[in-house]
């Protein structure tokens, strides 16, 4: 076969000064602004340019009375550009951290049920004992932290599932917790259940403020309705166990949430919890990987501490 006359080529790749030279021209609209932001003659602009057009085979930028634009596919490779350059930053600001003492970096995605009930403590006493290591943690629902760990954007993510975590993941036991019914105090649901509590189907006929609807809590919430043949009436959504508290005050519903965040929420004195008695209101919270052992030291490291922590017997006060 005869390979087409103008198919794109590219022998090598651009350089970071022709890649920054043409970032800057796009932004600015203009080869002569680029140059002079850019401190650089706006004739070796042009020629950087026109040589890399040449190279690839086609034109990047479209020229015009007041300046210039970017093509098709000159919008692609200023996409391209935005990140390499992007990430070349990072990798500077991460290498003057080693500079400056810090010797690892470390991004974990969470739940807020982990985040609100467990992790302050944990990495608290973590980064006391490591005071090298940088963490960057982030909210995520249980459901894109499990995605988020299987196609590698994160190393070390925590979550809960219902039943053991997918196969092609490796996973550690985290905390368990208990999930209970909040409500005012005074709800007639306060007297309903027994002694140890009540089951979530006694609750199906109150309004509910609920969490994010694929929240892990949301979705057992509604799996849980399903199977008792009853709608869930879930009236208000908010993005906090804190705002949820707030709603519940206000006589706006019931909710749900583990037992040691209401524990932590103790300014809600107008607020009292009923423990559920069904088996899926008790859960297990994972450490999940790909490969523990493939993780960077950082990051393994404190994979090793979280699980110590979860395993260690809770603190006498």
């Amino acid at each position: 076969m005869t390979p087409t006359a103008h198919a794109p080529r590219l022998l090598r790749p651009p350089s970071l000064t022709t890649l920054q030279l043409f970032v800057a021209v796009c932004e600015s609209g203009s080869i002569g602004h680029a140059a002079q932001r850019q401190f650089i003659a706006a004739s070796a602009v042009s020629k950087r340019l026109s040589d890399l057009e040449r190279e690839i085979g086609m034109p990047l930028l479209q020229r015009h009375s007041r300046g210039v634009r970017p093509t098709p596919a000159g919008q692609s490779l200023l996409q391209h550009a935005r990140s390499i350059l992007n990430e070349i930053e990072r990798l500077h600001s991460d290498l003057q951290e080693y500079a400056e003492g810090v010797r690892g970096h470390v991004q974990v995605f969470a739940n807020l049920s982990a985040i609100v009930q467990f992790l302050p403590e944990d990495l608290g006493h973590f980064v006391r004992q490591h005071p090298a290591i940088k963490i960057d943690l982030q909210e995520r629902m249980s459901r894109d932290t499990l995605a988020a760990v299987q196609e590698g954007a994160v190393g070390l993510g925590i979550c809960h599932t219902p039943g053991q975590p997918p196969a092609a993941l490796q996973a550690r036991p985290y905390h368990r917790d208990r999930l209970v019914l909040v409500m005012p105090r005074g709800h007639r649901l306060a007297s309903a259940g027994g002694a140890h509590g009540l089951a979530f189907a006694q609750a199906l006929e109150a309004d509910f403020v609920g969490l994010h609807s694929d929240s892990s809590i949301g979705l057992l919430m509604r799996q849980a309705a399903a199977a008792a043949g009853k709608t869930l009436r879930q009236r208000i959504q908010v993005t906090g166990l804190d705002a949820m508290c707030r709603m519940i005050d206000n006589g706006l519903g019931i909710g749900l949430m583990p037992d040691r965040a209401f524990a932590l929420m103790q300014s809600w004195g107008g607020l009292c919890a009923m423990p559920l008695l069904d088996a899926w209101a008790q859960r297990q919270s994972w450490l999940i990987a790909r490969d523990f052992e493939a993780l960077p030291p950082a990051a393994r490291l404190l994979a090793e501490h979280l699980q110590r922590r979860a395993q260690a017997p809770p603190a006498q006060t």
